[in-house]
């Protein structure tokens, strides 16, 4: 769900202006193609156009993903529109649609793009929350919808799923601590996580190590010291701190690597 974090990031969220299709359709392929790495010769707004002609890309219970298939390379990409009063999209449960997370794919990113629409789906069918999108009042309202659904969506995954997607965070982040001239055995011990801060809340720790989890999450100075002083220490696990990203309301998300040493058995 990398994709939608992104997009919360990066200001690809919006209320549309009006509730009518092809507008809002043409409105959030104009967010995508005013991205830099793709532009408007990209063609976003002909592909979205003819593919929702060929095939409704609405997935009910007031959700559709319209998207595009470009023959490029790059990551995929996504906007997110939000509309208050609901869209006639001729969705299989003629529901009107209150949320469209549109997709910028790349023909290498295909994959990705499927187990990411896929989990996405999943989340939507199971979560109630998820479902109720005619409460929602405002755009911060659907900011915590998505997050929820993306929570949901990474506890759905499969164990063999969460393995791989392991795999490749560990392989990026000792890549990168390989880039930043760390010693080998140090780097290979890297495990990448996220820290979600919510006033009056203990720190939630997002990572795939249990033990890591239950060990961080009792450390309640862990956001302070990020902040202070861009790493953290608690029962010998080293937490750095990589980026982080503010959420309405009064909500940070703390991109970071963390590592424990290696214990001499011998």
């Amino acid at each position: 769900m990398k994709s939608v974090l992104n997009a919360l990031q990066e200001g690809r969220l919006i209320e549309l202006p009006d509730n009518d299709k092809k507008s809002a359709l043409e409105y959030l392929a104009a967010l995508i193609e005013a991205v830099p790495d793709i532009g408007v010769e990209g063609g976003i707004t002909e592909s979205v156009l003819a593919r929702e002609q060929a095939h409704n890309t609405g997935i009910g219970k007031g959700w559709a993903c319209p998207h595009a298939r470009i023959s490029r390379n790059g990551e995929v990409v996504c906007a997110v529109g939000w509309s208050p009063t609901g869209i006639d999209y001729g969705s299989p449960d003629n529901e009107p649609v209150h949320i469209l997370v549109m997709y910028f794919i790349p023909e290498t990113q295909k994959n990705a793009y499927l187990k990411e629409i896929s989990l996405l789906a999943k989340a939507i069918k199971t979560q109630p929350a998820l479902q109720d999108l005619k409460s929602l009042s405002d755009l911060n309202e659907v900011r915590h919808r998505l997050l929820d659904a993306i929570t949901v969506a990474l506890e759905a995954m499969t164990p063999d799923a969460r393995a791989r997607m392991i795999q490749l965070e560990v392989k990026h982040a000792t890549a990168q601590a390989a880039g930043l001239g760390l010693p080998a055995e140090l780097a290979r011990s890297i495990i990448p996580l996220s820290v979600l801060t919510i006033p009056g809340s203990k720190p939630i720790i997002l990572c795939q190590d249990r033990d890591l989890v239950h060990a961080l999450e009792s450390q309640d100075q862990l956001a302070s010291q990020l902040v202070e002083n861009g790493r953290a220490e608690h029962e010998g696990i080293q937490v750095l701190l990589r980026s982080y990203s503010n959420y309405q309301p009064d909500r940070v998300l703390y991109d970071c690597l963390a590592f424990r040493p290696t214990r001499n058995t011998s």
